[in-house]
C-alpha cells in the first residue's frame, strides 16, 4: 500500500499545525520495513496510513490545549463543517419545552446542516447512550474532555460503516488508552469584562506498562465549572435599537402596562371589565389605545424612570395606534448568554495482555453535568392566571393611575372603580431558572489483537444517560399568584423608588413552586460487535497490492423512558408558566436493531484503490435497510491524488418522534379563515364564508413515521509538494423522506398540498389541523471545502500555517416529495440553523526553542437579517436597519512553553482585538440571542487563558 505525504492533508485541523509537521517528521523517516496498521474513523479495515477515500480531519490533544478548549461543545463552535444552529447551551437557554426540551442540560454535534439527530457522535470508535430528556443525539457536556487523546472528524456519511445517523458526519472521541505516572492540570479562562469564567482541574494517572509488563492500569478525574454570564454584563445586548430595526416585543414591564379587554366594554356584568374598557381614545391621534403604560404619558416620569425600561417601538410590531403611550422592558438583556454549568468526569481503563499480540480491557466512565438556565422573570396577565387576579379597585396606586390617565384621555373615557386589566414583568417574582442534572455512564469489555495477518476486536457494552429537570426561583403555584395580586398584597403598580410591601414578598415567597419536578428521561443502550479485518493474499494481478477485507456483527438494544409530573392529574396543582410535557410520557420503550456489514479495500493498479462496503440493518418496527458505499482514491504521481465517494444513508425516528402522546390545543386567534375558500386563510369580514374558526391543533408522534433516507457524494483532490499541501473537496448530500412538523403557516398557504393534514367535518369545515410529526419532503445541501498546509524553517526556528474553508453551495427544501423545491437557503435567516455561505479559519505558527506560538483568525461570513415585522409591512422604516448581518472575525493567541522540567504551561488570550459580535435586529422570543446571535458568535468578549499541567 502506498505512503505518501498526501496523507497529511487528512490530518489537518483549524487550530494549528503541530501534529501535521510532527505527521510530516515521522513520513520523512518512513522504511520499507512493516509498519503498524491502524484503524480510523469511517472504515473498519486497519490500514498503514491516513490517507483514504473519504475527507478525514483529525485534531490532537496539543491543538486543542493550544486554542483554549475546554468542552466538545467549545470544539464544535470552532469547527467550520459544524452548523450554526441551537445545539449548544449558550444559543438555548430559552427554550423549555415540548420538541425542544432535550436542549435542557445538552448539547450536540450537528455537521453540515443536518442537523443533530444526522450526526454521529462515538467515544472509542463505540456508540453511546443519547441525551436522556429526548433520546435523539449524544450529550457532547458528558463527554470526559479532559482525558481525549484526539478527536477525528469524518466530513462524510459513513451509514454503510455505522448505521443510522451517520448522514452529516462522524464525530470521534478517542481518549487516552496507556498511560503511566501522574500528571495534574489546571485551567482558567477569565473574561475581561467579567462574567463567564471558566475553570478545570483534571488528574490523570496510570501505572504499569502494557509492553513490558503486561498490563496498564489508568484512570482520569476531572471537575469544570462554566460561570454564568448574564445579558446585562454585555453592552451589546441592549434591544432599544429602533433605529436599526430592533426593539423589545414586550409590554409586560416592571411598572405593569395597562390592557383592553376585547369585550370589556361598559357593561359591569361581563367577566372582562375593565378599567379601559375595549380602549382609550387618543385625543391627539383619534387612535384607540389598547395597551398603554402610565408612566408614558405627558407630565409622568417616563418609561426610562424604571430600570430596563423604554420607549415602545411600535411602529417595528406594526401597532403603531399605540406610539408614545406604551412602554417595553428589555426583556431578552434578562436572560443568560452562558448557562452555569458544573462537569465532573471521571475514567478508569484496565489493560492487559493475553499473549503476545492480543489485549482485553474494561473501560469505565461516568458523568455529572449541572446546568442551569435562567432567563428572565415570568410575564403577568389576569386573563392567563385567572380572575382572582385582577388587579383590585383601592388603594393608592389605583387612584394614581385613575388621575393620570383622566388627565390625557378624559374621566369620561374610564369604568372608574372597574379592576385593572394588565400586563406586569414580576421583577419580585425573581428570574426564571430550571436546573437540569444529567448522570451518564458507560462500561465496556473489549479484546482485541492480531491472529497472523488479521486484526480483530470484539466487545459488549452498557451505557446509561439520565437527565431530570427541576424548577428553580421564578416559577409560582398559578392560584397563589393570582390571590397575591387580586388581594392588592402584590402590587404591579409600583412607582420608581417603591418597593413591595413585607406582606407582598411573604405571599410572593409562599406561592413559589421551587423544587418541583419538571420532568425526567432516561436512555440505555446494550451493544454487543466483533468485526475482523486482514489481508486476503489476494490481488487481481493488474499491478496492485493484496485486497484488505473487513466484516462484522453489531447487536443494539435501545430503551426510552420518559416521565413528566409524577403526580396524579388530580394532584396536580398548576404553575404559571412551568413547561411541564406530560402528553409525552413513554415508559419503558425500546427496540432492537441487528447488523451486519463487509468491507473491501482492492488495490486494482498501483495509482488506484476502491474501497467498498455494505451494512445491513434490521430495526424493529421498520424491517431491514441496505447501505452501500463506493469510494475511489487515484494517486496518478506521488505529489497527486484523486479521491471521492457515493454512499446511502438513514436515520430512523427517535422515540419521542413516535409515540410521544397526541395534544390537541385549541386555536385561540380570530385571524384565520378556511384556507381552501379563503386565500392564505385570511378574515373577510364581509365575506360569510371568510369567517374566523378555531379548530383544534394536533401535535405528537405517529407510529408510522418511516425513516429519512438519503444519499451522499463526495469529490476532492489533493496536491502536495515538498512546501505545500493543497486539498479541495466537493460534497452533496440529498434526503428523502425528512422527518419534521409541519410549519403552521406553510400548511395555511397550501391547503391542496396538505390537503391530508385537515380534518374535516361532514359539512366541509375544518375540525383540526395535523401538525404531528410526518415523513415530509425532500432536502438537498452541498459545498467545497478547502484547506491549505504549508511551513518551513526561518532563522533557527520552524514557522507553519494552516488554512481551512467551507463553502456552503446550496440548501433548498421541500414542503412534500411531489412539491418543487423552495429556494436557496444559504446565507439566510432561520430560527433554527443559520446556513452561512463561508467560514474560515487560518492558524499560523512559529516555533522557537521551547516556545511554540500560534496566532488563529476565525472568519464567518455574513447573512440575512431577520426581517421586523413592520419593515416588512411599510409601516416602520428605520434608518439604519441594513437586512444584513455583518461578518464575524476574531483572532486568538496562543503561547506554549516547555522549559519547565516536568511542566507544560500554555498563556492564551481569546479574542485578542475585543471585537463585539455584529449586530442583529432580530431578538430571543424564536431565535437565540438578543441584538446578537450566539449561534456564530461569542458574547464572552476578550479573554486570557492559562492551563499548567504538571507530571510528576
Amino acid at each position: 500500500m502506498k505512503l505518501n505525504k498526501i496523507a497529511l492533508v487528512l490530518a489537518m485541523s483549524g487550530f494549528g499545525v503541530h501534529a501535521v509537521a510532527q505527521q510530516a517528521a515521522d513520513q520523512n523517516t518512513e522504511t520499507n520495513e512493516k509498519v503498524e496498521r491502524i484503524e480510523v474513523t469511517g472504515s473498519s479495515i486497519k490500514r498503514t496510513s491516513l490517507e483514504g477515500d473519504l475527507p478525514l480531519t483529525i485534531i490532537s490533544r496539543a491543538e486543542i490545549d493550544a486554542a483554549g478548549i475546554t468542552s466538545a461543545e467549545q470544539l464544535l463552535l470552532q469547527l467550520n463543517i459544524s452548523s450554526n444552529s441551537n445545539d449548544n447551551l449558550a444559543s438555548n437557554a430559552g427554550i423549555v419545552g415540548g420538541e425542544e426540551r432535550g436542549n435542557n442540560g445538552a448539547s450536540s454535534a450537528n455537521l453540515r446542516q443536518q442537523g443533530a439527530g444526522s450526526t454521529l457522535v462515538l467515544l472509542n470508535g463505540r456508540r453511546i447512550a443519547t441525551h436522556g430528556l429526548q433520546g435523539r443525539s449524544v450529550d457532547l457536556n458528558s463527554i470526559p474532555f479532559a482525558a481525549i487523546e484526539r478527536v477525528e472528524v469524518l466530513r462524510d456519511g459513513a451509514s454503510a460503516v455505522y448505521g443510522t445517523d451517520a448522514i452529516g458526519g462522524v464525530i470521534n472521541f478517542i481518549l487516552k488508552k496507556n498511560y503511566s505516572g501522574v500528571q495534574l492540570g489546571a485551567f482558567a479562562d477569565h473574561t475581561e469584562d467579567g462574567g463567564g469564567n471558566i475553570y478545570r482541574f483534571n488528574v490523570l494517572a496510570g501505572t504499569g506498562d502494557l509492553e513490558q509488563d503486561g498490563f496498564n492500569i489508568m484512570g482520569s478525574l476531572s471537575y469544570k465549572s462554566a460561570e454564568i454570564l448574564r445579558g446585562t454584563d454585555r453592552d451589546f445586548t441592549n434591544t432599544f435599537q429602533p433605529e436599526r430595526g430592533l426593539s423589545p416585543d414586550t409590554r409586560g414591564a416592571p411598572y405593569a402596562s395597562i390592557n383592553n379587554r376585547s369585550s370589556g366594554g361598559d357593561d359591569p356584568t361581563s367577566a372582562n371589565f375593565n378599567l379601559i374598557g375595549t380602549g382609550l381614545t387618543n385625543p391627539n391621534t383619534g387612535l384607540t389605545n389598547d395597551v398603554l403604560n402610565v408612566l408614558a404619558l405627558p407630565g409622568q416620569p417616563g418609561c426610562d424612570s424604571i430600570e430596563g425600561m423604554g420607549d415602545d417601538g411600535a411602529d417595528l410590531w406594526n401597532r403603531a395606534r399605540n406610539l408614545g403611550v406604551s412602554c417595553s422592558w428589555d426583556y431578552p438583556r434578562a436572560s443568560v448568554l452562558q448557562q452555569p454549568v458544573e462537569n465532573i468526569d471521571f475514567v478508569g481503563r484496565g489493560t492487559m495482555k493475553v499473549g503476545e499480540d492480543s489485549e482485553a480491557f474494561i473501560e469505565l466512565l461516568g458523568s455529572e453535568v449541572v446546568s442551569k438556565k435562567v432567563f428572565e422573570p415570568n410575564q403577568i396577565t389576569p386573563w392567563a392566571i385567572g380572575q382572582a387576579g385582577w388587579y383590585p379597585s383601592t388603594g393608592e396606586s389605583y387612584d394614581y393611575i385613575v388621575d393620570a390617565l383622566s388627565d390625557f384621555y378624559g374621566a369620561d373615557q374610564l369604568n372608574i372603580g372597574a379592576p385593572i386589566a394588565y400586563r406586569w414583568r414580576c421583577m419580585d417574582c425573581g428570574p426564571r431558572e430550571i436546573e437540569t442534572t444529567t448522570k451518564s455512564y458507560k462500561i465496556q469489555l473489549g479484546i482485541e489483537g492480531i491472529i497472523g495477518d488479521w486484526d480483530y476486536k470484539a466487545g459488549i457494552s452498557r451505557s446509561g444517560n439520565e437527565a431530570e429537570s427541576v424548577l428553580g426561583g421564578g416559577y409560582h403555584f398559578t392560584d397563589d399568584l393570582a390571590a397575591a395580586i387580586g388581594s392588592g398584597a402584590v402590587n404591579p403598580f409600583l412607582l420608581p423608588g417603591e418597593s413591595q410591601s413585607a406582606a407582598g414578598i411573604s405571599a410572593l415567597n409562599a406561592a413559589s413552586a421551587e423544587g418541583v419536578k419538571l420532568f425526567n428521561g432516561e436512555t440505555t443502550m446494550t451493544q454487543i460487535d466483533a468485526s475482523i479485518s486482514g489481508d486476503t493474499g489476494f490481488e487481481l494481478g493488474l499491478g496492485g497490492d493484496t485486497i484488505y477485507v473487513a466484516a462484522g456483527v453489531d447487536l443494539r438494544r435501545e430503551e426510552y423512558t420518559f416521565n413528566g409530573d409524577r403526580e396524579s392529574a388530580a394532584a396536580q396543582r398548576r404553575i404559571y408558566g412551568a413547561p411541564f410535557d406530560e402528553a409525552d410520557t413513554l415508559p419503558d420503550s425500546s427496540r432492537d436493531i441487528k447488523a451486519v456489514f463487509v468491507e473491501a479495500l482492492v488495490p486494482v493498479v498501483e495509482s488506484l484503490e476502491l474501497n467498498l462496503a455494505v451494512r445491513h440493518d434490521n430495526y424493529d418496527g421498520f424491517g431491514g435497510t441496505t447501505n452501500p458505499k463506493y469510494g475511489f482514491k487515484f494517486t496518478p504521481i506521488d505529489e497527486l491524488l484523486f479521491r471521492g465517494a457515493y454512499s446511502t444513508g438513514f436515520r430512523v425516528p427517535t422515540f419521542n418522534q413516535l409515540f410521544s402522546g397526541v395534544t390537541a390545543e385549541p386555536y385561540t386567534g380570530t385571524d384565520l379563515a378556511n384556507p381552501f375558500v379563503c386565500p392564505d386563510g385570511i378574515v373577510i369580514a364581509d365575506n360569510p364564508s371568510c369567517q374566523p374558526i378555531t379548530p383544534a391543533i394536533f401535535f405528537g408522534g405517529k407510529e408510522d413515521l418511516g425513516p429519512e433516507e438519503s444519499k451522499q457524494s463526495s469529490l476532492g483532490v489533493v496536491f502536495a509538494t515538498d512546501s505545500v499541501v493543497v486539498n479541495v473537496d466537493w460534497w452533496e448530500i440529498e434526503i428523502e423522506g425528512t422527518i419534521q412538523t409541519p410549519g403552521f403557516r406553510e400548511l395555511i398557504e397550501n391547503p391542496e398540498l396538505f390537503r391530508d393534514n385537515f380534518i374535516l367535518d361532514s359539512d366541509g369545515s375544518i375540525a383540526a389541523i395535523d401538525r404531528r410529526f410526518i415523513n415530509a419532503g425532500g432536502r438537498k445541501t452541498s459545498g467545497v471545502e478547502v484547506g491549505v498546509i504549508t511551513g518551513g524553517d526561518l532563522g533557527e526556528g520552524t514557522w507553519g500555517v494552516n488554512f481551512n474553508g467551507s463553502y456552503l453551495i446550496e440548501d433548498i427544501k421541500q414542503e412534500r416529495d411531489d412539491a418543487e423545491f423552495g429556494p436557496n437557503l444559504v446565507g439566510t435567516h432561520s430560527r433554527g440553523n443559520i446556513p452561512l455561505r463561508w467560514k474560515h479559519t487560518l492558524s499560523a505558527n512559529f516555533t522557537y526553542g521551547n516556545f511554540i506560538h500560534t496566532i488563529t483568525q476565525l472568519y464567518r461570513h455574513s447573512y440575512d437579517d431577520e426581517t421586523p415585522p413592520g419593515v416588512a409591512s411599510g409601516e416602520a422604516n428605520p434608518p439604519f436597519y441594513t437586512g444584513q448581518v455583518g461578518s464575524y472575525t476574531v483572532y486568538n493567541y496562543s503561547m506554549n512553553y516547555t522549559g519547565f522540567e516536568n511542566m507544560e504551561v500554555i498563556f492564551g488570550v481569546k479574542n485578542l482585538l475585543d471585537r463585539d459580535p455584529p449586530f442583529t435586529a432580530h431578538q430571543n422570543d424564536f431565535s437565540p440571542g438578543a441584538a446578537f446571535d450566539p449561534r456564530v458568535a461569542d458574547p464572552r468578549g476578550r479573554s486570557y487563558t492559562v492551563q499548567v499541567n504538571y507530571d510528576f
